[in-house]
């Protein structure tokens, strides 16, 4: 039998994978809240397309202008803006999308040139690489339509810039797995991301401080980005639009020279992974320490107003709330998202705006964003259960009692963000007048209380599995960030016109009223769904574990 069997080729194991890996995806849509979840995506894809579609047309527009008004070398801004998006996109979301573990191939027989040809082509499915590509090809028709003898070097400059990202982008993809296998690094990562995020709000008022004097180091420093793929592919256009093919030579060659360098770097690594490497951050075998029991007396319960089964599903919430640094890390940010937004839209001297925003409007305006970031999680508030879903199920706890847990652990994480938030607010601007800050009060209660009855329904309708200290593949179900975001414009477009009521009618005091009037509509509305709510968790105990318990 040795004698007569053999081996597929390449591409018949590439196939067989692909055709493998389709067949599973079948398999798993026939879920129904994979299906869910399928539509969520698919909604979400469609407003990422908008926005690629719309950057086609900018880039269109941007080719065409520059080869058609003889400023051909300022193409390679297009290739910059694409060659930075290709890179820095799949690293920033390299924590938090659904990630694939190409280890997993080593279970079938496959050679280590499939296993290479499958890993890279796996960066053609991004949707960094799928955005560039599009890009990409809108260059090629921009500046084809404004001088069509650059057609042929375009597309062998796009072919080579195309293929040059994929390994690249591959190789820092596959080195981002292995350091991200730690616990700390993947903390360190998550903090340095943070930062990031909280750096790039400073940019405009840096610019506009400092813009006029940086001048002349960025003209000293441009001429040292010429070796850099990008510059090169604008050099080869611009040489091939200006008859000189020395120019689109050696830029072509060059990108080659980078395409080639990083091949070689993913290779090392691939056959790494191909030799059998394991990627583990299981603690060491140890010696078992004893103990000493404790002979501190108990102090008196801090929760002791509440039932024994709420107060405990409170303390599991609280716990697991300090043991995830990643969601702990997220409470430093409303704090630091009201002095960003304050010194730039308000107060007397904004960086982003000739005259300052109205307290008026800018505090509601303010708290309406804190809400949205914080009640995110709400709704897959089993998200970290896990296997302990089933302890609810089987301890004698109702349903009732845990969603008044979890619900009051959330309520007081959101009183102490929006409490330090105002504290900051007022400190840097100023309060708004009462009227208007007691009616933001009781929007809050009517939108967090209204949130919380559709978010509990989302838990148990679309729930997803999260794991503690990871961030690659923490991905929220589909369907339920569109509830969420469905939910807080439904509640926000009720909110909006109520807090203008008082310019129509000059009555100061009337958003306060309909406001207070509607958070005990919503209290009541809470308070009465609760007890549905737990026979609907009676009816989905089989999704639920089945969905978390993986």
């Amino acid at each position: 039998m040795a004698d007569v069997a053999h081996l597929p080729g390449v591409w018949e194991q590439i196939r067989l994978v692909a055709g493998l890996r389709w067949r599973i995806l079948g398999n798993n849509l026939r879920k129904k809240h994979n299906q869910w979840d399928l539509i969520g995506m698919i909604f979400a894809g469609v407003f990422a397309g908008l926005i690629v579609i719309g950057l086609c047309f900018a880039f269109y527009f941007g080719a065409y202008a520059f080869l058609s008004g003889g400023r051909e070398a300022w193409i390679a801004l297009l290739f910059w803006g694409i060659f930075l998006f290709w890179q820095l996109f799949p690293i920033f979301t390299a924590g938090f999308g659904a990630g694939f573990e190409f280890r997993t191939l080593l279970r079938f027989p496959l050679s280590l040139r499939a296993f290479y040809v499958i890993g890279l082509a796996y960066g053609l499915a991004d949707f960094a690489a799928l955005a560039s590509i599009c890009w990409l090809t809108a260059i090629i028709i921009g500046a084809t339509v404004a001088n069509p003898a650059v057609l042929p070097a375009m597309l062998l400059i796009s072919a080579l810039f195309l293929l040059m990202n994929i390994t690249l982008e591959r190789t820092i993809g596959s080195w981002l797995e292995r350091i991200l296998a730690r616990r700390r690094a993947r903390e360190m990562f998550f903090a340095l991301f943070i930062l990031f995020a909280v750096s790039v709000q400073f940019i405009n008022p840096l610019v506009q401080r400092y813009g006029r004097t940086a001048q002349p180091w960025v003209r000293q420093v441009v001429p040292y980005l010429a070796v850099f793929p990008p510059s090169l592919a604008g050099r080869a256009i611009a040489g091939a639009a200006q008859h000189n093919f020395m120019d689109t030579l050696l830029g072509a060659a060059g990108i080659s020279a980078y395409m080639l360098l990083f091949s070689v770097f993913l290779w090392l690594r691939f056959a790494t992974q191909y030799r059998g490497e394991e990627l583990s951050e299981s603690a060491a075998p140890a010696r078992a320490v004893a103990r000493p029991v404790s002979s501190t007396a108990e102090k008196g319960d801090a929760l002791r107003l509440l039932t024994p089964q709420v107060a405990a599903v409170l303390r599991k919430e609280f716990r697991y709330l300090t043991r995830n640094s990643f969601a702990f890390f997220l409470l430093i940010m409303p704090p630091v998202f009201v002095l960003l937004f304050t010194t730039q839209f308000a107060g007397r001297h904004p960086t982003a705006m000739k005259h300052p925003v109205s307290t008026e409007f800018f505090f509601p305006g303010m708290m309406a964003y804190l809400l949205l970031i914080l009640m995110a999680p709400a709704y897959n508030s089993f998200a970290y259960d896990g296997k302990g879903i089933q302890t609810f199920f089987t301890a004698p706890v109702s349903f009732r009692e845990v969603f008044l847990g979890k619900n009051l652990l959330q309520a007081g994480m959101l009183a102490f963000e929006l409490t330090l938030s105002m504290v900051a607010f007022s400190y840097l601007v100023g309060l708004p007048s009462l009227p208007v800050l007691l009616a933001t009060l009781a929007a809050i209660i009517f939108n967090v209380t209204g949130q919380m009855t559709i978010a509990n329904w989302s838990s148990l309708s679309f729930p997803r599995k999260l794991n503690f200290g990871q961030m690659r593949g923490q991905r929220q179900s589909g369907m339920a960030v569109l509830v969420s975001f469905g939910t807080q414009i439904l509640l926000g477009g009720i909110s909006a016109p109520i807090l203008f009521m008082s310019r129509w009618t000059g009555d100061t005091w009337l958003p306060a009223e309909v406001f207070a009037f509607l958070a005990a509509v919503a209290i009541a509305g809470y308070s009465s769904s609760l007890n549905p709510l737990a026979a609907l968790a009676e009816k989905k105990k089989e999704s639920l574990i089945d969905a978390l318990s993986r």
